[in-house]
């Protein structure tokens, strides 16, 4: 069985490969190959978003809130993936007006702040790509574990070799290309296997109780989640990419609603599973994974197709990853630039450390959580950089303020400024709201006040 389910995943990974080396243009010509510029349509933008937003995160994170959460704090989940997209749907024409050469977040910043303030940016935002990189490579090595006896190592490297391929030699068109295929396979993939493991759940217990907090809680969770994940990902350079890949402002936006629309209904879908399950009595395991759990005496064939799922969850958002961090390195590297054979060579040696710290098999949750707080913290003053009354000092008073206002909480709590510290790098591994909400709106309102009283002496031109 295992020979089998290696040629399976050997050959949906081959399948995406060429798919990708398909999409390459023969001109080679670098800016297209990190912005794809002005080229794509609604469609394909919005299967783009879904297929690089999702990943193997969404076969543990949803269901396991969904079971012992419930569906407040479920929702929460589903619209934090999905703000971000509606985000930059809205904010993206002015984006692309204020700067229609762009190529990364780190060139926005520096045209409303200056050069200090890219860095910074750059630096965040390159720290949680990296996070997000080894955690669904460290995903994909433990689901192999739970559902064949292929080793993990195997399809930790295939995954990570393949699409560095297509994407090392394509560039975002290959990216691209390859959601395309990535987003209709993981909804008919995520509708099969969800299907059947439904239909195989125990009769629901007469009474049984949909799970779920005090409403407060819940409420708490919700809102923490919604601002980790958005503020997050909206460093992640491969969405910003697609400010600047779609055809116009029309087709960003309209992309952007479906990226969204699609995002949610997954997360609702794969996390309701996780109720379902919570509340038929399935054994969830130790540690708990409902998802999984349900699979748990499923026909080899099902697992089969789980894993099939897996693989294109991580490779869908690994490739949008890998040409992310290789474009922001090729528009952060000065007024020259990368050359295309560099910014190839960036991306390969980006991803030798990532691979190394997947292969060890850790848990990535709380360099996860430091990141979000992290782009919490100095997410306002970002996105407020078109705002004509802002200026360097706002931002980098706001940005201050933010990291500030993330210590705040725990330093108040137990008296010193260590423990406030350490309550914001999450000890226990458990996204808590104070931490994010404080340095949220510590940033915005310490922004907001310095662009009031002292704003930008030289308005910028729109």
């Amino acid at each position: 069985m295992a020979y089998l389910t290696s040629a399976v995943l050997g050959a949906a990974l081959l399948c995406f490969a060429f798919l990708g080396l398909r999409a390459r243009r023969a001109d080679g010509l670098l800016d297209d190959y990190v912005t794809a510029r002005n080229s794509q349509p609604a469609t394909s933008l919005g299967l783009s978003f879904l297929a690089s937003g999702m990943g193997a995160w969404i076969l543990f994170a949803p269901p396991e809130i969904g079971a012992f959460v419930g569906p407040l704090a479920l929702a929460g989940y589903a619209i934090g993936s999905a703000l971000p997209f509606i985000v930059l749907g809205l904010y993206g024409p002015a984006i692309r007006r204020h700067l229609p050469e762009g190529r990364s977040i780190g060139e926005f910043a520096e045209a409303c702040y200056g050069a200090g303030v890219r860095r910074w940016v750059s630096l965040v935002s390159v720290l949680y790509m990296a996070c997000f990189l080894a955690a669904e490579l460290t995903a994909i090595g433990a689901i192999t574990a739970l559902l064949s006896d292929v080793p993990p190592a195997l399809v930790v490297i295939g995954v990570a070799v393949t699409t560095l391929i297509y994407t090392a030699i394509g560039g975002l068109r290959a990216s691209l290309a390859t959601d395309r295929w990535q987003a209709w396979l993981l909804i008919v993939l995520l509708i099969v296997v969800g299907g059947v493991a439904l239909f195989r759940l125990p009769e629901m217990p007469v009474g049984a109780a949909m799970p779920a907090i005090p409403v407060g809680s819940a409420l708490g969770v919700a809102l923490t989640l919604i601002i980790a994940v958005t503020a997050a990902n909206l460093f992640h350079q491969g969405y910003w990419q697609r400010v600047w890949a779609a055809r116009d402002d029309r087709a960003l936006n309209r992309g952007a609603w479906l990226g969204g629309t699609t995002t949610v209904a997954v997360v609702a879908l794969v996390g309701g599973l996780g109720m379902l399950a919570a509340m038929s009595g399935v054994a969830l395991g130790e540690p708990p994974i409902p998802f999984f759990a349900l699979l748990a005496e499923a026909p080899g064939w099902l697992a089969m197709l789980a894993l099939v799922l897996a693989v294109t969850l991580v490779a869908s958002s690994v490739d949008t990853l890998q040409n992310g961090i290789a474009s922001l390195a090729v528009a952060d590297s000065g007024k020259r630039g990368l050359s295309i054979g560099a910014a190839r060579l960036a991306t390969v040696v980006l991803m030798v450390p990532v691979v190394i710290v997947a292969l060890q098999g850790l848990s990535v949750l709380r360099l996860f959580l430091i990141a979000d707080l992290l782009c919490a913290a100095i997410v306002v003053p970002v996105l407020l950089g078109l705002w004509r009354r802002m200026s360097p000092l706002a931002a980098l008073a706001g940005g201050a303020a933010g990291m500030v206002g993330a210590i705040l909480p725990g330093w108040i709590a137990h008296g010193s400024l260590a423990s406030g510290v350490l309550a914001a790098s999450f000890p226990d591994s458990i996204p808590t709201l104070p931490p994010f909400l404080a340095a949220l709106a510590a940033s915005t309102l310490v922004s907001l006040l310095i662009a009031w009283l002292k704003p930008r002496a030289t308005l910028r031109s729109a």
